[in-house]
């Protein structure tokens, strides 16, 4: 079962055709991480029943703020606990570890859950710079520049081609499952957009943190593509945020609650809303607040609108849903909300 649909020209316009979830595990104030996680296990059994596609699991760590600093373990839960929709990460931060050890470990979860594992992969440290060198700390520590040959070991461990020269040589990823789970390298910048195109493979444009405009960005990834075995023609998704509720003006207040937490440096757990007309911080510093980011919200029906006419700016049927808000309930109707106005349930059932 999946939630694909044959695109309709609704009005002249774009229609999305698989709608999914990056979950970034948050933690709202007053509630604990363990709370935080219990609220992702049940946001992608309601997610799945609503229709959704795909359900990612993203990575941060050192965070009181997002509790997923560990993707790999969050996706066999959140596997386990469905049935059909594909579960994987938003991704994993390749550079802090090894390609042989990411690649056993997708191994296993597509072994234990057959045709349902993607593999999401980034370059950004998912951290703050101290952090990031804990991770690192070891003889095996890479920076950067190495990222492109790490795709591509990882690649090849995950299609048990062993290396058959050097020090690695005849080394394979177990179990061996003959079909890889799916490989998308997640980008917000031009750099990593390029690595995908020249490498071959999918790109998921992260809009919700992007610096520039991503659409030239995704063009350039489509005109520079080399085909290859894992993806033989360009295939791109797109990923957002956006909040949704039965009214504008509790869409707006449920928003509160990002603006705060942005405007507090992504500094500390999710705060509560507030009401628009007061001030969104008490800090009179502003000390440190993030660049402003793409934030959608409204009723369902306009956030149904907004996301399609920016999923035709990128010329993409696929979409990821970013949604924080401080109230659970909250967060699960707004997803409930999208997945009626893009009509979900009906075409999981076509």
């Amino acid at each position: 079962m999946s939630s694909l649909a044959v695109k309709v020209d609704r009005y002249g316009g774009f229609m999305i055709v698989r709608l999914s979830v990056v979950d970034q595990s948050p933690i709202p104030a007053g509630y604990t991480a363990a709370q935080a996680l219990a609220n992702t296990i049940d946001l992608a059994q309601r997610c799945e029943a609503f229709g959704y596609h795909r359900y990612w699991l993203a990575e941060h760590h050192s965070s009181n703020a997002l509790a997923g600093s560990a993707p790999e373990i969050l996706i066999g839960r959140v596997a386990a606990s469905t049935s059909h929709i594909r579960v994987g990460s938003g991704g994993v931060m390749l550079t802090h570890y090894s390609s042989y050890k990411v690649a056993e470990q997708f191994a296993m979860l597509e072994a234990l859950f057959p045709g349902r594992i993607d593999l999401g992969l980034g370059r950004a440290p998912g951290s703050d710079q101290v952090t990031a060198a804990a991770l690192a700390k070891g003889p095996g520590a890479l920076s950067a520049e190495h990222y492109p040959a790490q795709v591509i070991e990882l690649a090849n461990y995950l299609q048990d081609r062993p290396d058959q020269s050097g020090p690695f040589r005849g080394v394979r990823a177990t179990p061996t499952n003959g079909i890889p789970p799916q490989l998308w390298i997640l980008a917000s910048s031009s750099g990593s957009a390029s690595i995908a195109a020249h490498l071959g493979l999918p790109l998921v444009w992260a809009e919700f943190i992007a610096q520039h405009d991503g659409a030239p960005i995704v063009d350039a990834y489509r005109r520079e593509f080399q085909p290859s075995e894992l993806c033989p023609e360009p295939r791109v998704m797109l990923a957002t945020t956006a909040i949704a509720a039965d009214t504008e003006e509790h869409a707006s207040y449920l928003a509160t609650s990002v603006k705060r937490w942005r405007l507090l440096g992504l500094q500390g757990p999710i705060p509560e809303p507030t009401d628009a007309d007061a001030p969104l911080t008490t800090n009179p510093l502003h000390v440190t607040p993030r660049p402003t980011k793409p934030l959608l919200s409204g009723t369902a029906t306009h956030v149904r609108d907004e996301l399609e006419q920016l999923a035709e700016r990128y010329q993409t049927e696929d979409v990821f849903v970013i949604t924080i808000t401080h109230d659970h309930q909250a967060r699960v109707r707004s997803y409930e909300l999208l997945a009626q106005a893009f009509q979900l349930t009906n075409r999981s059932a076509a």
